[in-house]
Protein backbone atom coordinates (compact mmCIF):
# COMPACT_ATOMS: atom_id res chain seq x y z
CA UNK A 1 0.00 0.00 0.00
CA UNK A 2 1.64 3.34 -0.51
CA UNK A 3 2.51 6.02 1.91
CA UNK A 4 0.02 8.36 2.43
CA UNK A 5 0.64 12.45 1.95
CA UNK A 6 2.18 13.21 5.02
CA UNK A 7 -0.16 16.99 4.61
CA UNK A 8 -3.35 15.40 3.65
CA UNK A 9 -3.15 11.87 5.51
CA UNK A 10 -5.67 9.27 3.92
CA UNK A 11 -9.60 9.17 4.86
CA UNK A 12 -9.68 6.19 7.51
CA UNK A 13 -12.39 4.02 5.94
CA UNK A 14 -10.11 4.23 2.83
CA UNK A 15 -7.10 3.38 5.10
CA UNK A 16 -8.55 0.48 6.47
CA UNK A 17 -10.11 -0.82 3.01
CA UNK A 18 -6.24 -0.17 0.87
CA UNK A 19 -4.90 -2.50 4.02
CA UNK A 20 -7.11 -5.30 3.48
CA UNK A 21 -8.92 -5.07 7.19
CA UNK A 22 -12.29 -4.28 5.14
CA UNK A 23 -14.54 -2.63 2.34
CA UNK A 24 -14.84 0.71 3.29
CA UNK A 25 -18.43 0.38 3.33
CA UNK A 26 -17.94 -1.90 6.56
CA UNK A 27 -14.99 0.51 7.74
CA UNK A 28 -17.85 3.08 7.81
CA UNK A 29 -19.99 1.17 9.88
CA UNK A 30 -17.11 0.04 12.50
CA UNK A 31 -16.31 3.43 12.73
CA UNK A 32 -19.69 4.26 13.81
CA UNK A 33 -19.95 1.40 15.88
CA UNK A 34 -16.49 2.86 17.82
CA UNK A 35 -14.50 -0.01 17.09
CA UNK A 36 -11.71 1.85 15.48
CA UNK A 37 -9.09 4.22 17.12
CA UNK A 38 -6.37 6.38 15.62
CA UNK A 39 -3.25 6.84 18.51
CA UNK A 40 -5.99 5.91 21.42
CA UNK A 41 -8.11 8.01 20.39
CA UNK A 42 -11.76 6.50 18.86
CA UNK A 43 -12.36 7.72 15.18
CA UNK A 44 -14.89 9.72 13.72
CA UNK A 45 -15.99 9.53 10.20
CA UNK A 46 -14.37 11.42 7.81
CA UNK A 47 -11.03 11.32 10.12
CA UNK A 48 -7.28 10.97 8.09
CA UNK A 49 -4.70 9.19 9.11
CA UNK A 50 -1.33 10.71 8.96
CA UNK A 51 2.44 9.15 8.57
CA UNK A 52 3.55 7.76 11.79
CA UNK A 53 -0.28 7.42 13.46
CA UNK A 54 -1.50 4.02 14.91
CA UNK A 55 -4.50 2.62 13.77
CA UNK A 56 -6.18 0.00 15.82
CA UNK A 57 -9.19 -1.83 14.45
CA UNK A 58 -11.00 -3.67 17.68
CA UNK A 59 -7.96 -3.21 19.48
CA UNK A 60 -5.44 -4.95 17.09
CA UNK A 61 -3.15 -2.46 15.32
CA UNK A 62 -3.46 -2.01 11.49
CA UNK A 63 0.00 -2.18 9.76
CA UNK A 64 0.58 -0.34 6.65
CA UNK A 65 3.72 -2.03 6.16
CA UNK A 66 1.22 -5.96 5.88
CA UNK A 67 1.13 -5.92 2.36
CA UNK A 68 -2.06 -7.48 1.27
CA UNK A 69 -0.93 -9.91 -1.98
CA UNK A 70 -4.20 -10.82 -4.48
CA UNK A 71 -2.79 -12.16 -8.48
CA UNK A 72 -4.86 -12.68 -10.92
CA UNK A 73 -3.74 -15.37 -13.13
CA UNK A 74 -4.12 -16.99 -16.17
CA UNK A 75 -3.24 -20.70 -15.57
CA UNK A 76 -1.97 -22.71 -18.75
CA UNK A 77 -2.72 -25.95 -19.09
CA UNK A 78 -0.39 -27.88 -17.72
CA UNK A 79 0.72 -26.32 -14.55
CA UNK A 80 -0.59 -27.55 -11.09
CA UNK A 81 -2.19 -26.06 -8.64
CA UNK A 82 0.23 -26.68 -5.39
CA UNK A 83 2.88 -25.34 -3.87
CA UNK A 84 4.64 -28.51 -3.39
CA UNK A 85 7.73 -28.41 -4.93
CA UNK A 86 8.07 -32.20 -5.98
CA UNK A 87 5.93 -30.97 -8.75
CA UNK A 88 7.94 -30.09 -11.01
CA UNK A 89 5.01 -28.28 -12.94
CA UNK A 90 4.06 -26.19 -9.68
CA UNK A 91 2.40 -22.67 -9.89
CA UNK A 92 4.15 -21.18 -7.29
CA UNK A 93 7.87 -21.81 -9.08
CA UNK A 94 6.07 -20.80 -12.76
CA UNK A 95 4.61 -17.95 -11.75
CA UNK A 96 8.06 -16.94 -9.81
CA UNK A 97 6.54 -14.19 -7.79
CA UNK A 98 9.21 -13.17 -5.53
CA UNK A 99 6.61 -13.10 -2.23
CA UNK A 100 5.08 -16.15 -0.41
CA UNK A 101 1.74 -16.62 -1.79
CA UNK A 102 -0.59 -19.67 -2.64
CA UNK A 103 -3.26 -20.81 -4.85
CA UNK A 104 -7.05 -19.74 -3.96
CA UNK A 105 -8.14 -23.60 -4.89
CA UNK A 106 -7.79 -25.22 -7.59
CA UNK A 107 -8.17 -25.60 -11.30
CA UNK A 108 -7.14 -29.13 -13.24
CA UNK A 109 -3.75 -29.57 -14.80
CA UNK A 110 -5.65 -30.36 -18.16
CA UNK A 111 -8.10 -26.83 -17.54
CA UNK A 112 -6.84 -23.30 -18.14
CA UNK A 113 -8.23 -20.25 -16.94
CA UNK A 114 -8.57 -17.72 -13.95
CA UNK A 115 -6.87 -18.75 -10.62
CA UNK A 116 -5.84 -16.15 -7.66
CA UNK A 117 -3.47 -16.31 -5.52
CA UNK A 118 -3.04 -14.84 -2.32
CA UNK A 119 -1.23 -14.48 1.57
CA UNK A 120 -4.41 -14.09 3.24
CA UNK A 121 -5.28 -17.42 4.42
CA UNK A 122 -8.92 -15.69 5.94
CA UNK A 123 -9.49 -14.92 2.56
CA UNK A 124 -9.05 -18.27 0.83
CA UNK A 125 -11.39 -19.94 3.54
CA UNK A 126 -14.21 -17.55 2.57
CA UNK A 127 -13.63 -18.09 -1.50
CA UNK A 128 -12.95 -21.82 -1.23
CA UNK A 129 -16.03 -22.80 1.34
CA UNK A 130 -19.06 -24.57 -0.65
CA UNK A 131 -21.11 -23.35 2.07
CA UNK A 132 -19.94 -20.00 1.52
CA UNK A 133 -22.15 -20.19 -2.65
CA UNK A 134 -19.69 -17.69 -3.96
CA UNK A 135 -19.86 -17.65 -7.95
CA UNK A 136 -16.82 -19.45 -10.15
CA UNK A 137 -17.67 -19.04 -14.47
CA UNK A 138 -16.31 -21.27 -16.93
CA UNK A 139 -16.74 -21.76 -20.43
CA UNK A 140 -16.24 -25.50 -21.86
CA UNK A 141 -16.21 -26.86 -25.50
CA UNK A 142 -17.03 -30.42 -25.93
CA UNK A 143 -17.26 -32.92 -28.39
CA UNK A 144 -20.56 -33.48 -29.28
CA UNK A 145 -23.34 -30.51 -30.81
CA UNK A 146 -25.18 -28.93 -27.47
CA UNK A 147 -28.88 -30.13 -27.12
CA UNK A 148 -31.51 -28.47 -25.01
CA UNK A 149 -31.61 -31.70 -22.82
CA UNK A 150 -28.42 -31.50 -22.34
CA UNK A 151 -28.29 -27.72 -21.03
CA UNK A 152 -31.58 -28.61 -18.91
CA UNK A 153 -29.45 -31.86 -17.36
CA UNK A 154 -27.09 -29.85 -16.26
CA UNK A 155 -28.64 -26.66 -15.02
CA UNK A 156 -31.21 -29.54 -12.72
CA UNK A 157 -28.44 -31.08 -10.94
CA UNK A 158 -25.91 -34.00 -11.63
CA UNK A 159 -25.59 -36.95 -9.73
CA UNK A 160 -21.71 -37.96 -9.70
CA UNK A 161 -21.65 -41.92 -9.15
CA UNK A 162 -17.60 -41.59 -8.35
CA UNK A 163 -18.73 -38.94 -5.68
CA UNK A 164 -21.81 -40.65 -4.39
CA UNK A 165 -23.29 -36.81 -4.27
CA UNK A 166 -25.82 -34.92 -6.41
CA UNK A 167 -24.76 -31.55 -7.53
CA UNK A 168 -26.47 -27.84 -6.92
CA UNK A 169 -28.59 -26.44 -9.35
CA UNK A 170 -26.50 -24.30 -11.79
CA UNK A 171 -26.91 -22.17 -14.78
CA UNK A 172 -25.97 -22.96 -18.01
CA UNK A 173 -26.16 -21.56 -20.93
CA UNK A 174 -25.43 -22.56 -24.62
CA UNK A 175 -22.80 -20.28 -26.47
CA UNK A 176 -21.96 -22.16 -29.55
CA UNK A 177 -22.85 -25.73 -30.97
CA UNK A 178 -19.86 -26.75 -28.80
CA UNK A 179 -20.03 -24.45 -26.17
CA UNK A 180 -21.77 -23.15 -23.08
CA UNK A 181 -21.33 -20.86 -19.83
CA UNK A 182 -21.85 -22.74 -16.44
CA UNK A 183 -21.58 -21.02 -13.22
CA UNK A 184 -20.92 -23.30 -9.80
CA UNK A 185 -20.56 -22.46 -6.51
CA UNK A 186 -19.31 -25.79 -5.31
CA UNK A 187 -16.14 -27.41 -6.31
CA UNK A 188 -15.91 -31.64 -6.33
CA UNK A 189 -13.17 -32.99 -7.98
CA UNK A 190 -13.80 -32.35 -11.74
CA UNK A 191 -17.01 -31.78 -11.43
CA UNK A 192 -17.78 -30.04 -14.74
CA UNK A 193 -15.75 -33.12 -16.77
CA UNK A 194 -17.69 -35.90 -14.42
CA UNK A 195 -21.13 -33.59 -14.80
CA UNK A 196 -20.99 -33.84 -18.62
CA UNK A 197 -19.73 -37.26 -19.02
CA UNK A 198 -23.03 -38.30 -16.86
CA UNK A 199 -24.38 -37.21 -20.46
CA UNK A 200 -22.14 -38.85 -22.52
CA UNK A 201 -19.93 -35.58 -23.20
CA UNK A 202 -16.60 -35.14 -23.20
CA UNK A 203 -14.81 -31.93 -22.28
CA UNK A 204 -12.44 -30.91 -25.09
CA UNK A 205 -11.24 -27.42 -23.34
CA UNK A 206 -12.47 -26.28 -20.29
CA UNK A 207 -11.62 -22.00 -19.30
CA UNK A 208 -12.34 -20.76 -15.88
CA UNK A 209 -13.25 -16.69 -16.94
CA UNK A 210 -14.52 -15.81 -13.36
CA UNK A 211 -14.08 -15.95 -9.45
CA UNK A 212 -16.84 -13.97 -8.31
CA UNK A 213 -16.09 -10.41 -8.88
CA UNK A 214 -13.13 -10.94 -10.60
CA UNK A 215 -12.71 -11.51 -14.43
CA UNK A 216 -9.89 -13.39 -16.48
CA UNK A 217 -10.61 -10.28 -18.75
CA UNK A 218 -7.86 -10.10 -21.85
CA UNK A 219 -4.80 -11.29 -19.29
CA UNK A 220 -2.58 -13.20 -21.82
CA UNK A 221 -2.09 -17.16 -20.79
CA UNK A 222 0.69 -17.27 -18.68
CA UNK A 223 0.83 -14.04 -16.86
CA UNK A 224 -0.73 -12.31 -13.46
CA UNK A 225 -1.47 -9.15 -12.45
CA UNK A 226 -2.18 -7.78 -9.01
CA UNK A 227 -6.02 -7.68 -8.20
CA UNK A 228 -7.01 -3.34 -8.52
CA UNK A 229 -8.44 -1.89 -5.20
CA UNK A 230 -11.83 -1.78 -6.61
CA UNK A 231 -11.52 -5.48 -7.02
CA UNK A 232 -10.18 -5.86 -3.58
CA UNK A 233 -13.08 -3.79 -1.94
CA UNK A 234 -15.96 -5.76 -4.00
CA UNK A 235 -14.22 -8.92 -2.96
CA UNK A 236 -14.21 -8.24 0.92
CA UNK A 237 -17.51 -6.63 0.86
CA UNK A 238 -18.77 -9.67 -0.72
CA UNK A 239 -16.66 -12.02 1.92
CA UNK A 240 -17.54 -9.82 4.52
CA UNK A 241 -20.15 -12.41 5.60
CA UNK A 242 -18.79 -15.50 4.69
CA UNK A 243 -17.63 -18.04 7.14
CA UNK A 244 -14.06 -18.31 7.40
CA UNK A 245 -13.65 -21.61 9.24
CA UNK A 246 -10.72 -23.18 7.77
CA UNK A 247 -11.38 -26.03 4.87
CA UNK A 248 -9.98 -29.34 4.97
Amino acid sequence: MEKQNTQEGIRINKYLSEAGVCSRREADRQIEAGNVTIDGVTAMMGDRVFFGQTVRFHGKRVSQEEEKILLVFHKPVGVVCTAEKREKNNIIDYINYPKRVYPVGRLDKDSEGLILLTNQGELVNKIMRAGNRHEKEYLVDVNQDITPEFIAGMAGGVYLEELEVTTRKCLVQKVEKRRFRIVLTQGYNRQIRRMCEAFGYRVKRLKRVRIMNIKLGDLKTGTYREATPAEWETLLELTRHSSKTTVK
